[in-house]
């Protein structure tokens, strides 16, 4: 039997082979989110292979969701790359793992970046989380907890690709984004993030983002790959949330070291950012299922 990476990349080579899929339904808007009383949503940003955006996907997000009247915190859990640093434009001298530090605080490693985003730098000993002692994991948990007071929701950007540190933080938390391009390589690579995250978490609750698209048939036919062969071999479900075309804007954004949706609000990608932060807040239904303590309570083992 081919194994299913193989039957992706025919799938994507072959666009004869399965009906045209139905087209993109318009997010529901004005249905209020119904979440509990135990914290922030907390939803893990992932991608299969690096260079897709991820990143700045939730720089952007942030504000966009800011815009809308959201407290949010990134946690820059992608190991040793401080991506959220240098789009801000930015420098971190503390990481999360400072907090060990009995005599630090979570003030001291919040940091206030520009453009109203707040963010902790994870720092490359966030790959060990799941080593620590169980004295670190609750010195950890116990100031980490705090978040919950200062945010409404918590973005988690992971790192790329199906390693163990990214697949814990994906399936500790409660929602997951999973970006990816049209590109061949990157649709495989994101069906492998499906196909580990759908072994090992008993409720899946992922949705794809597709970034660098052309026009609304290369975003059917992206989708329609992916959905099909997650449901057919993996008996996953996945729905799209929103994509972002492909914007030279986006591009000057990155290089000036200036988030899309602060210097260029009105460029086509912003637009489609707002319009993906718009599907969180005012999508269909979501329920925060352990919310930000469970999401630490997962990763720490507790």
């Amino acid at each position: 039997m081919n194994d299913q990476a193989a039957n992706l990349r025919r799938l994507v080579e072959d666009k004869n082979t399965y009906p045209e899929p139905p087209a993109i339904r318009e997010t529901e808007v004005n249905i209020k989110q119904q979440a509990e009383s135990i914290g922030p949503r907390t939803i893990a940003i992932t991608s299969g292979k690096g260079g897709v955006g991820k990143t700045n996907l939730t720089v952007n997000l942030a504000i966009a969701l800011g815009n809308m009247g959201k407290r949010v915190i990134i946690i820059d859990a992608d190991m040793g790359m401080a991506n959220v640093d240098i789009l801000l434009g930015t420098s971190s001298r503390v990481t999360l793992m400072n907090l060990l530090d009995p005599d630090v605080t979570l003030e001291d490693v919040l940091l206030r970046g520009p453009y109203g985003v707040s963010y902790i730098s994870g720092g490359s000993g966030m790959e060990h989380a799941g080593e620590l002692s169980a004295m670190e994991r609750e010195m950890l948990f116990s100031k980490l907890e705090a978040c919950a007071d200062w945010a409404d929701i918590i973005l988690v950007d992971t790192g790329a690709g199906i390693g163990k540190n990214v697949l814990d933080f994906i399936v500790s938390a409660d929602e997951v984004l999973l970006v990816t391009t049209p590109e061949p390589t990157s649709l495989t690579d994101a069906y492998a993030v499906m196909k580990g995250y759908s072994r090992i978490t008993e409720n899946p609750n992922l949705k794809l983002i597709v970034n660098r698209v052309i026009d609304e048939p290369e975003i059917r036919e992206v989708v329609g790959t992916l959905s099909r062969t997650a449901e057919k071999f993996l008996k996953l479900s996945v729905e799209c949330l929103g994509y972002i075309y492909d914007d030279k804007m986006m591009v000057k954004s990155v290089r000036s070291q200036v988030p899309v949706m602060s210097g260029y609000p009105e460029a086509l990608s912003a637009r489609c950012i707002a319009s993906i932060a718009n599907g969180l807040v005012n999508g269909r239904q979501e329920k925060v299922k352990l919310g930000w303590r469970g999401f630490l309570r997962r990763l720490f083992k507790k």
